[in-house]
């Protein structure tokens, strides 16, 4: 009996100790309460993501014309065959004037550009704005006789690793793909691609073709233009990289106001990371923040007061890591 008692008193108390550790689980009651979808955020944003065709030509160069032997005894033909090279990407609309902003990489001396829409029509686009180191460059649709869907920028800053993100674009020219993930890493900087290296990092699925589509967030702003992709086989493996909507925004401003080029802030002074050897000289708790290499006299950092040695450890209180996270932030302002 006294057994049969403390066993009861212990069902007692897993039974009320059940609730807290389970309380956000329930039994669906409704098939309404299975049907979960991102289907609602996914047609409020498919529309304003393109596909962008970007065409050049280029001549056939036979490896026999560069022989002068050959030149000296058959002579040089006239004209050499010419041939179309075709590349394919996405872009995003930004403006409802038609803007649209891709990856630089996916125009690189195109002749020709053309935008299609998620309802098959396309428009010819001329090139606005690129710039190489951000591999961003802006399109506006020639001709533009109508208010085209856009989407709006987050705030980029504000992402979190682990925030569910989709990613929308034109994977292998198959047509318009939603996919999704997580953001699995922020401010990668040791990634290559560009001179301004602060990449989110997601393991939503990114192929060949999305590089300039959009990455967003669940209240369907734009959280990054997807860039690039890690991979051995040519194929996703959930490591891709989107350039995010702060640095973005900054060149779609360029180009809203007229420019054909970025025009980005200059500090005057080099910049250096902190390694651990640097770190345990300076007393710190572990390697971080841009070391102040050296200043330009009269520079913008020399009328602020930088002198040789400082550390910068933070802008606006968002922290630097390394000089990169510097850049970033900097570019960004």
């Amino acid at each position: 009996m006294i057994v049969a008692r403390a066993l009861s008193t212990l069902l007692v108390c897993s039974v009320l100790a059940e609730p807290a550790q389970a309380q956000d689980r329930f039994v669906p009651t409704s098939p309404s309460q299975l049907r979960q979808s991102y289907a609602p955020i996914v047609q409020r944003v498919q529309p304003a993501v393109v596909n962008v065709y970007a065409a050049k030509i280029v001549q056939n160069r036979n490896p026999l014309l560069e022989d002068p032997l050959f030149r000296r005894f058959f002579g040089l033909p006239g004209q050499q065959p010419e041939q179309m090279q075709r590349s394919l990407g996405s872009g995003v609309m930004v403006d409802a004037s038609g803007l649209v902003v891709t990856n630089n990489h996916v125009i690189e001396g195109a002749d020709q550009v053309k935008v299609s829409l998620a309802d098959k029509r396309e428009f010819e686009a001329e090139i606005v704005l690129k710039d190489s180191r951000t591999d961003l460059a802006v399109l506006r649709i020639k001709e533009a006789k109508e208010k085209f869907p856009m989407l709006e920028f987050a705030n980029s800053d504000d992402a979190l690793v682990g925030d569910v993100v989709l990613a929308i674009g034109n994977p292998f020219g198959v047509g318009q793909t939603v996919t999704h993930g997580i953001i699995s890493a922020l401010a990668r900087t040791q990634v290559g691609i560009t001179d301004y290296q602060f990449f989110i990092q997601t393991d939503a699925a990114i192929n060949p073709g999305n590089s300039g589509g959009a990455l967003v967030d669940m209240t369907g702003k734009l959280v990054g233009i997807n860039t690039a992709i890690f991979s051995r086989s040519g194929g996703s493996q959930g490591i891709g990289f989107a350039i995010p909507a702060n640095m973005v925004r900054v060149v779609v401003a360029s180009a809203k106001g007229g420019g054909t080029a970025v025009r980005r802030p200059w500090l005057g002074a080099r910049l250096q990371a902190v390694t651990s050897e640097i770190a345990e000289t300076l007393g710190l708790p572990r390697p971080t923040g841009a070391l102040v290499a050296n200043v330009t006299p009269g520079s913008p950092a020399a009328r602020a007061g930088l002198k040789l040695s400082d550390l910068i450890v933070a802008i606006d209180g968002q922290a630097i890591d390394d000089p990169n996270a510097f850049d970033y932030r900097f570019a960004t302002r």
